[in-house]
């Protein structure tokens, strides 16, 4: 228990949180602080290749093997289930219409990639290893979830029995701008291995905190904002369940990691995917097939409530679980 408080606080008084609490604290003082629309997406492109190349020449060093396709596997399935899990839980904690607990649940099932870069920071600083391929995996786990989400709509009636699953929408899903990238780039790790690392080590691995501390300082800008906009329509069962959720998900991806024999690392980042909540795709996707669901409860429960949970209690307390499930 010990451990988990020196590791919460060591979370809490780190940079990258740090920031991220200035742009909410700032949001809600309604200062005038802003990133340009452009800066923002530049900070984000540069994030997604740099994750997904690091993660390309990770699989590189160690084969495509039995592992890498049964964890990439479960990664699918769990994207696929946890909106499920998510639907029943809003059901009974809020009175959410099916629509919007659908499009909320989509949230929970897909990944924040931003998320799981700070839980890779954690086990860094803790010394611990982790399989590379774990990118992979977290790739996988963009769209499943959508999926899922839009079946709940259409299974229900709702949108006037129309899922709007057509030839746009797979677009949205499939070619959406941060998956194409992670993926793009991810392959190209594979491909040029350690000497491409090396090529380019002075862009993506030295800056790569102080971009991600940027980006934070963004997002926590932009959750502030939504924090302040959303008062009213947030209510303690819709707390509840941002909170709630991200450690029922935490739980069954410990169960899952330890099941695939996952290390320590492994089982907490695959708990990290697991627990966190999507506001690129998913929310890009929702804006396509249901616009009448309400970016207001989505993107305030994903950003505003469980994006920060997750950075500053959540980690430390999966990875305790990690320990535990593994001895490690």
């Amino acid at each position: 228990m010990d451990g988990f408080f020196a590791l919460a606080l060591t979370n809490l008084s780190s940079p990258l949180i740090l920031c991220f609490v200035l742009g909410v604290a700032a949001a809600l003082a309604r200062s005038d602080l802003n990133f340009p629309e452009a800066a923002a997406k530049a900070l984000s492109l540069y994030l997604l290749f740099a994750i997904g190349f690091k993660g390309g020449v990770a699989v590189s060093d160690h084969g495509i093997d039995l592992a890498l396709g049964t964890t990439l596997i479960a990664g699918i399935v769990l994207s696929a289930l946890l909106p499920f899990i998510a639907f029943g839980l809003l059901r009974v904690l809020t009175n959410l219409d099916r629509t919007n607990a659908a499009a909320v649940a989509g949230h929970y099932g897909s990944i924040s990639i931003v998320t799981f870069v700070a839980g890779t920071s954690v086990l860094e600083s803790q010394g611990l290893m982790y399989e590379g391929y774990m990118v992979a995996v977290a790739a996988a786990m963009e769209a499943p979830a959508i999926l899922s989400a839009l079946w709940l709509i259409s299974a229900g009636g709702a949108s006037n029995g129309k899922s709007r699953m057509d030839a746009h929408l797979w677009r949205e899903i499939l070619l959406n701008g941060s998956i194409v990238l992670l993926i793009g780039s991810f392959v190209i790790g594979f491909i040029t291995g350690q000497e491409g690392l090396k090529e380019i080590s002075s862009f993506i691995v030295s800056p790569f905190k102080g971009v991600l501390c940027l980006f934070l300082l963004d997002m926590g800008i932009v959750a502030g904002r939504g924090l302040r906009n959303s008062r009213g329509s947030i209510t303690l069962g819709l707390l509840a369940f941002g909170i709630l959720m991200p450690i029922v998900g935490a739980a069954i991806g410990a169960v899952a990691g330890a099941a695939l024999g996952l290390s320590t690392g492994g089982v907490l980042l695959l708990m990290v995917l697991s627990a966190s909540a999507s506001y690129i795709a998913v929310p890009a996707a929702m804006r396509v097939a249901v616009p009448e669901a309400d970016p207001g409860i989505y993107l305030t429960l994903s950003l505003g409530i469980t994006f920060p949970f997750n950075l500053t209690i959540g980690i430390p307390l999966y990875l305790a679980a990690a320990r535990i499930v593994t001895g490690g």
